[in-house]
């Protein structure tokens, strides 16, 4: 649903202020509450020597910049756009995104002003207490607002314009969740062959497209929502909308005109008018600008922690076979960009060379190529792919910025261009990674087609903490070998 919003209720403005006044109050006590935390445990500074030091206006200066961007934060994750139709799991989503990133910016400031009492003992508390002091203050928000749009009050009275499936479908959405505060006031539609199914129903039709101007002008209206044919009522659906903009009345129109079954919409300015925006991979934001810092921090952190792993495989490599230590190929990445990923040579050197003669020996479905026992695969080859040790080179890549730490597997230009379907395709909406779904359920035990579901899942439920759960689930899997080829 795109929402256009032309009126500004005053409760609302005030509901607003209350509400980020309290989320830094929220903030200050965590930040309060993890400094006594870490003074208990400390041999450094006492909490009486604390409370005596002088307070600086330096100090001042920094932690009032620290509260405005920490504000700034929250509203960048729309902690204060209307949340009434949102789920709880995708309200405390942001409000964890929100203090994620509001504890990265206290230990920016740190770093920058060499800050002695902030710890990372002192951020791990402060980002725990913040989260849980932000989420359970939204959940008693939410649950005391959906207690009193139960009773009949914060309603708001909304006229489905259309009688077809999908406006049916929005009216039993909001009819069984009578915390969201809607009140169906009834459908608007002339007769047309549909009409009669309609009736069937237990909604009524309260007037026709005719007589809608009238019914505006007498009844207490706060929202229409526009269900009407785009290509066959695209006129006169301009001509309501213009009408619900002269009575100041918010207008919803379904999104999904194309019927697309993975989409998700947003607006975005384009230069003054305001453009719907669909897409069916994961949507750009705070959330994949956290997923890119990730991807920095921990390739750079793996490359130092493993270097001497690097250059000892290196060297086996180089000694047990002839030819170069890497392997370079072309692979197909974001939105089919092509990239040049870097492994560990685990073949021969005329490896590809040599495919063709063992086509007729593929044991994989679908379009890949694998071979459980492949001749191409020199002897130390065979322990680096089961340790999956050959990989470790793609930390580069994801540090240029051709792959993520998670993501669907990039595969070879020759796979890709065996895809028979489409929809396997959307794979490539999102930077491919060095593990994902696929290779923490089974790897190459799994057929083609179960990955691809297995890619698209991890598109369709994508967030941070599912990268996380990922990145946990992939070193016990790789301990374990199974599916390695």
């Amino acid at each position: 649903m795109h929402i256009n919003y032309t009126v500004n209720v005053t409760n609302r403005h005030i509901l607003l202020t209350c509400l980020k006044v309290l989320d830094l109050a929220l903030l200050i006590l965590s930040y309060g509450l993890a400094t006594v935390l870490v003074l208990r445990g400390s041999h450094g500074v006492s909490f009486s020597e604390f409370m005596s030091m002088r307070i600086k206006l330096s100090n001042c200066l920094i932690f009032a910049a620290a509260l405005l961007t920490w504000h700034i934060i929250f509203v960048l994750c729309g902690f204060y756009r209307s949340k009434r139709v949102s789920t709880r799991k995708e309200e405390m989503m942001a409000e964890w995104k929100g203090t994620t990133l509001a504890t990265i910016c206290l230990l920016l400031v740190t770093v920058c002003f060499s800050i002695r009492m902030v710890t990372p003992t002192f951020l791990m508390l402060f980002w725990g207490i913040s989260s849980i002091a932000i989420v359970l203050g939204r959940f008693l928000l939410r649950s005391f607002l959906g207690q009193i749009r139960i009773k009949g009050r914060n309603l708001r009275y909304v006229l489905i314009l259309g009688t077809n499936r999908r406006a049916l479908e929005f009216a039993r959405r909001i009819e069984t969740t009578p915390e969201w505060g809607y009140r169906n006031l009834g459908f608007v539609d002339s007769e047309w062959a549909g009409t009669c199914e309609f009736e069937k129903t237990s909604f009524r039709i309260v007037c026709d497209r005719a007589g809608l101007p009238k019914f505006l002008r007498n009844n207490v209206v706060d929202e229409v929502a526009i269900y009407l044919p785009l290509r066959s009522f695209y006129e006169e659906a301009s001509q309501i909308a213009a009408l619900c903009e002269q009575h100041g009345i918010i207008v919803r129109f379904d999104s999904d005109v194309f019927g697309l079954r993975a989409e998700r919409a947003w607006t975005e300015e384009v230069d003054r008018p305001q453009a719907i925006a669909t897409r069916s991979g994961m949507q750009d934001g705070w959330p994949m600008v956290v997923k890119r810092v990730l991807d920095i921090a921990g390739s750079l952190v793996l490359l130092s922690l493993l270097l001497p792993l690097l250059v000892v495989v290196a060297i086996l490599i180089k000694i047990t076979s002839e030819g170069p230590v890497w392997f370079r190929q072309e692979r197909v990445g974001l939105n089919k960009r092509r990239f040049l990923i870097y492994k560990f040579r685990t073949m021969v050197p005329e490896a590809e060379k040599i495919m063709a003669g063992l086509e007729k020996l593929n044991e994989a479905s679908g379009p890949v190529f694998k071979i459980k026992k492949d001749p191409r695969i020199t002897p130390i080859g065979k322990w680096l792919r089961r340790a999956s040790i050959d990989e470790l080179p793609q930390l580069l890549n994801v540090l240029k910025g051709d792959m993520s730490l998670v993501g669907p597997r990039p595969l070879p230009v020759r796979d890709y261009e065996g895809f028979d379907e489409d929809w396997q395709r959307r794979r490539f909406s999102t930077r491919p990674g060095i593990t994902c779904l696929w290779q923490v359920q089974g790897r190459s035990s799994i057929g083609f087609d179960q990955w691809m579901k297995l890619d698209m899942q991890y598109l369709d439920e994508w967030s941070l903490w599912l990268d996380l759960k990922i990145l946990a689930r992939t070193i016990p899997a790789v301990l374990k070998g199974s599916g390695a080829t």
